[in-house]
């Protein structure tokens, strides 16, 4: 099983970035999928969380400018950033929770796609 994450790149503050997170392998099913991020000297923090069912949760720093979706068919996850902030600028990470195979259930992690949010 592997995570992809792509979409990152450098925007102007105000602005938006799409990120995608494309899931391969053998999965028999996936529980929640999450966006992490991690800023220069800070710790890893959660962003957004989605459910197998679609129930969606945001930090607050993040309320109401980032939408989190997923596609179980395509076994993708997205994070639409709109108004972008400079303080939002880190190395943006998914995650994989409950993922079962034939082999195993565990949790899986994307290398992550750098965001830089310019003033």
């Amino acid at each position: 099983v592997q995570l992809q994450a792509s979409g990152g790149g450098l925007v102007q503050a105000g602005g938006s970035l799409a990120l995608t997170c494309a899931v391969s392998g053998s999965i028999l099913s996936m529980s929640s999928m999450t966006w992490f991020r991690q800023a220069p000297g800070k710790e890893r923090e959660m962003v957004a969380v989605i459910t197998s069912g679609g129930r969606t949760d945001y930090a607050d720093s993040v309320k109401g400018r980032f939408t989190i979706s997923r596609d179980n068919a395509a076994n993708t996850l997205g994070l639409q950033m709109d108004s972008l902030k400079p303080e939002d600028t880190a190395v943006y990470y998914c995650n994989a929770n409950g993922v079962r195979t034939v082999m195993a259930v565990r949790d899986y992690w994307g290398k992550g796609t750098q965001v830089t949010v310019s003033s």
